[in-house]
């Protein structure tokens, strides 16, 4: 991405056009290298929807706009042992200032090392978390150090599904799925007694107690399939917006077009026509980038935004069927009278109340974001924002 990046500036320059990219030139993006696999069971791929590559193995199809493999494989290897001789020392190298890559920053730390690290070195409150993928290096960052991992001002996850049917299994969504045990582990965070809703993890350290966390709770919003999927992408958009910057060999353009032409093609093999939401036409859903669309304009007057608050949401991580599910608790029953907020662990049960379901201040406290400023803004905001 940021090779083909640096080829479109170098072409708009060529073309007398506004370069763009101006946040990417101010402000490189640091790049960490993340987990290999999930905390627990078998990697879930899904190549045989977004290709080898993630990208409809455009790497294959278009070798010409790939960044060959030796400019940038090494950039993420950490220096040798000998020349880190303190912890202090591995703060000051682990970016190396020499890269050659004008665009973006490699880092040698693992990510969630760096994560850590970005919320230890900035005020409490002022780092929001993005996830749109599975939780692994977040529940890593919060196992290692819960109390740094909480001092993010928000954690947006684009994952699971409420009341939709999900897209991996009848109720799992791909990244809820890929690793619910480290969803599970996140959204416990959002709970002032992590433990009661957390499932135990042998590898991984037991979160501190109530009383270690002290009043501090995980501010999590989740952007499940029931929002998400109603914003869609559609071939002919997209084609109307590249076609002509392709005769004239943009190569963003060319890029985009070619991995999500991929993109379009798989969805047409595998749904016949999609019609509905893309009026006849194959489309896409745009499930990351609601959640990127919220953390650029929640703040903004312009946009109105409805989020459900403080539902007790949980992931579960042993069901052979349900492996992934977001439970919801649906039951017609109002709190049970007890607040366990100023109790111990393991204080407060109520007979028959398995779970800690209904005990008010005891389940997890995730905000859901049900509603958005309208279905048809995206897409066009989307391209617009991408080429101009």
């Amino acid at each position: 991405m940021f090779n083909i990046i640096e080829k479109e500036i170098t072409w708009r320059k060529y073309q007398g056009l506004p370069e763009g990219f101006e946040a990417i030139k101010r402000c490189k993006p640091l790049v960490a290298v993340g987990a290999e696999g999930p905390l627990g069971g078998q990697t879930l791929m899904a190549d045989y929807y977004h290709g080898i590559d993630g990208l409809g193995n455009v790497h294959h199809t278009h070798p010409h706009h790939s960044s060959p493999r030796e400019t940038w494989v090494h950039l993420f290897d950490a220096p040798p042992a000998e020349t880190l001789l303190s912890s202090t020392a591995i703060q000051h190298t682990n970016i190396d200032p020499t890269t050659p890559t004008p665009l973006f920053k490699p880092s040698h730390r693992h990510s969630y090392q760096e994560i850590l690290r970005i919320l230890d070195t900035n005020p409490p409150d002022t780092i929001t978390l993005i996830a749109i993928g599975p939780l692994t290096n977040f529940a890593l960052a919060a196992s290692e150090s819960p109390q740094t991992f909480m001092k993010a001002k928000n954690v947006l996850v684009m994952g699971g599904t409420i009341a939709e049917p999900g897209n991996i299994t009848p109720v799992g969504e791909f990244n809820c799925i890929a690793d619910a045990n480290a969803a599970a582990r996140v959204y416990a965070l959002t709970s002032p007694t992590p433990a009661s809703t957390m499932p135990p993890d042998p590898t991984l350290p037991p979160y501190p107690s109530k009383a270690q966390l002290g009043s501090k709770r995980l501010q999590l919003t989740m952007f499940p399939l029931d929002i998400t999927s109603s914003h869609v992408l559609r071939r002919d958009q997209v084609e109307a917006k590249t076609k002509p910057l392709i005769e004239k060999k943009s190569p963003l353009a060319e890029w985009v077009h070619a991995f999500l032409d991929a993109t379009f093609k798989k969805s047409e093999s595998l749904y016949h026509g999609q019609a509905g939401l893309g009026g006849g036409a194959s489309y896409m859903c745009l499930h990351d980038i609601v959640c990127i669309w919220y953390a650029l304009t929640s703040e903004s007057q312009e946009e109105d935004w409805t989020v459900k608050k403080h539902e007790d949401i949980r992931v579960e991580t042993q069901g052979q069927w349900t492996r992934g599910m977001c439970v919801v608790d649906r039951r017609e029953m109002k709190m049970l009278d007890v607040d366990v907020e100023g109790q111990g662990e393991g204080e407060g049960e109520v007979k028959g109340d398995a779970g800690g379901w209904l005990q008010r201040g005891k389940g997890n406290r995730v905000d859901r974001c049900v509603g958005t400023p309208g279905d048809e803004l995206l897409a066009p905001l989307l391209l617009d924002r991408v080429f101009g």
